[in-house]
């Protein structure tokens, strides 16, 4: 017979931030907590596969975006879940959400609000004829489809389901100059609170958000946008109908898009030499009480050096901090046509061999209260922390799923509510 031999390569130094790390492998229906010594102290059994989002609540209980079944072939997506579950520590589900059909499946990230709504990402499917009649090139239809992404927030009622109490839609706030006879016609560039329905990728998911993150302070919303490589942020205080246009809320604009950073060409603000992020993952602001708060950190998947002659070393990924251009009101300025800033604050890469610390997909980033950076690899399974001057003082590496994908990881403190509601 077979055997597997199980090998932990896990670094702890004294530096580090002593915690408990939180993980679903993908396509394994359990979760895990670590201690900084790579022990598991928890494990939630659950029934679901492509663990996706996962966070421990103030109560000790988990919350886990998981995948019940395949979605329907109209919604065209990956990282998809469709379900959203709460379970006790002992396993038991104590609150389910699905949301999966013909229109709309939900996936990857979700953020429980300070109210105990829960933000989710779904993708929803918009017939070709209809993608054409807003402006999308026929020729940039994969399968005669489009599937942008939208915003809901679920009040969770009982046991099981929700109610939708607010939404927002892509597809509110679209602009094109492809054809003038369509619907959104008009100038890109001087739209930049608007999404060019024809720039970027061809396939079905077309903008592919794949996280979602809620800042309380501005009540704003942050959106990360791989296939447009960029992140935006958009207002939560609008209602439902405001969300849909491009008036109203705290900021007057309704849910037309307040910043936007990462790729200056999807508004023409800027060329291919102006582009910083590619294919990014996990943007999220830095939490208060941390170095760095309220800036924003996201995991920067695919950049290429130029001037590398070798090709296989020439991709790499990196983690950025930025310092978002806000004023104390909540609002966002330009430096010129685009918005800043010029460059990240603080970036973290393998600086001697790039492509060592490389994940095609997944992958996050989080700030610690002593001011190091956890990072994780997702496609490699490959957890790490780095200090502000880039040395690695914890690592682990994840041998559970397959291979060992890990969409993100996030590490709480000791003192943290659902840590001691769990552990004792």
């Amino acid at each position: 017979g077979s055997f597997i031999i199980i090998l932990k390569k896990i670094l702890n130094e004294q530096n580090s931030y002593d915690g408990y790390t939180l993980f679903s492998p993908e396509y394994l229906e359990n979760s895990y907590l670590i201690n900084n010594n790579g022990e598991v102290v928890h494990v939630w059994q659950g029934k679901f596969i492509q663990g996706m989002a996962t966070y421990l609540l103030d109560n000790g209980n988990l919350i886990r975006a998981d995948c019940l079944k395949l979605p329907n072939p109209n919604v065209l997506l990956g990282g998809f879940t469709g379900h959203v579950g709460i379970y006790s520590p002992n396993g038991t589900q104590v609150w389910d959400f699905t949301y999966s059909n013909d229109q709309y499946c939900l996936h990857h990230d979700i953020k429980v609000l300070p109210n105990g709504n829960i933000l989710m990402i779904a993708a929803e499917y918009i017939p070709g004829e209809e993608a054409i009649e807003n402006g999308r090139n026929p020729d940039n239809l994969y399968f005669g489809k489009l599937c942008p992404d939208k915003i809901i927030e679920v009040k969770p009622t009982g046991n099981s389901g929700g109610e939708i109490v607010w939404e927002w839609h892509v597809m509110d706030h679209l602009i094109q100059d492809y054809d003038e006879t369509k619907q959104n016609y008009g100038n890109v560039k001087s739209h930049p609170e608007l999404i060019d329905i024809n720039f970027g990728v061809t396939q079905a998911a077309w903008t592919h958000v794949n996280s979602v993150d809620y800042n309380e302070e501005f009540d704003q919303i942050l959106l990360c946008s791989r296939e447009l490589s960029e992140m935006w942020i958009i207002d939560h205080s609008t209602t439902t109908e405001e969300a849909a246009g491009h008036t109203g809320g705290r900021y007057g604009k309704g849910g037309d898009l307040l910043y936007r950073w990462g790729n200056p060409q999807t508004y023409r603000a800027g060329d291919e030499n102006d582009q910083q992020l590619f294919n990014p993952h996990g943007a999220n602001w830095i939490e208060s009480g941390c170095p760095g708060e309220g800036n924003i950190l996201v995991f920067n998947n695919k950049n290429v050096l130029e001037n590398e002659s070798n090709p296989s070393s020439r991709i790499y990924s990196s983690v950025e901090e930025i310092v978002p251009p806000i004023d104390f009101n909540g609002n966002y300025h330009k430096i010129g046509a685009a918005y800043g800033p010029l460059s990240p604050t603080w970036s973290y890469m393998d600086e001697e061999n790039p492509h060592d610390f490389y994940s095609t997909l997944l992958s996050g980033a989080q700030r610690l209260p002593n001011g190091n950076t956890l990072i994780c690899e997702g496609q490699t399974g490959s957890f790490f922390e780095v200090t502000p001057e880039k040395g690695i003082v914890w690592e682990y590496q994840n041998t559970l799923g397959r291979p060992y994908d890990v969409f993100n990881i996030y590490r709480y403190s000791p003192d943290y509510p659902g840590i001691k509601n769990l552990l004792g």
